[in-house]
């Protein structure tokens, strides 16, 4: 279990984040929601252990967050920050393998997984996000959207418990969003615990098992996708009159004032 216990966070004298209270599975996939400026960036990364709290807990199962050792914590939580940034013209190959860097040795220390393991971990996460014709191709030669892919392969590679990603979608086209949408969804249903940050509404409605929904620092709804992104608290939070469309596991959300 991943959660957080009355947190509070704040940046630059301001609080983002004001007394969060959440116990997260692993299994399941859970979409965060908000408006722009809720606090969901700030609320994940503190799920990660990369912002510090400034008042209450944030555990992983019965350790702090904040006390485990950099290189275990990034074994157990994937990170994938909204933007990417890629230092080095690298390969898309060797850009997913710096997700095994936390398994391999360090002077003092052996290694934590074998070779043939990081090698298949690697072709994996390659192969879940369809880059194996992009390997061989520098990052500054991709785009966007493939730039996006590789940098989820690289959080896929270190095969973590926990998978916490701020906007992977958004880069997208339409085919790679419900790709990477199912991979999301067969992580957690080969048992890893899956947050995703997310600001497209029917994503989350259609892929998430749980949304928790921030306003304003606070989480103000949290359980399954249609009582939590109810017209009710949509029309509340984001101020749009909407109405869900369509059948289970295909909704659409049409939003307007000519909406009955």
């Amino acid at each position: 279990m991943l959660s957080v216990r009355d947190v509070v966070v704040k940046r630059a004298g301001r609080t983002v984040v004001e007394g969060a209270s959440l116990a997260l599975e692993r299994g399941e996939l859970t979409a965060i929601c908000g408006p722009n400026g809720a606090g969901k960036s700030s609320l994940l990364a503190v799920l990660a252990g990369l912002l510090p709290a400034a008042s209450g807990e944030v555990m992983l199962d019965d350790r702090q967050v904040p006390a485990i050792p950099a290189r275990e914590k990034a074994r157990l939580i994937g990170f994938l920050p909204q933007q990417a940034d890629v230092a080095w013209d690298i390969s898309v190959e060797t850009l997913v393998a710096l997700g095994r860097l936390p398994w391999r040795s360090v002077p003092g220390r052996p290694a934590r997984a074998s070779r043939d393991a990081d090698r298949h971990a690697i072709a994996s996460a390659m192969t879940a996000m369809e880059l194996e014709a992009l390997a061989l191709r520098p990052v500054s030669q991709i785009s966007g959207g493939e730039k996006a892919r590789a940098a989820m392969g690289r959080v896929l590679a270190g095969e973590p418990e926990w998978i916490l990603a701020d906007e992977p979608l958004a880069n997208l086209d339409l085919s790679h969003q419900q790709a990477l949408a199912a991979s999301l969804k067969g992580q957690a249903d080969a048992g890893r615990g899956v947050v995703v940050v997310m600001h497209d509404l029917a994503a989350a409605m259609n892929h998430a098992g749980r949304v928790i929904v921030i306003d304003k620092g606070r989480v103000v709804a949290d359980g399954a996708p249609e009582q939590a992104l109810s017209r009710e608290v949509i029309e509340t939070v984001w101020q749009v009159p909407c109405q869900w469309l369509g059948e289970a596991g295909a909704r659409a959300l049409a939003m307007g004032q000519s909406v009955a």
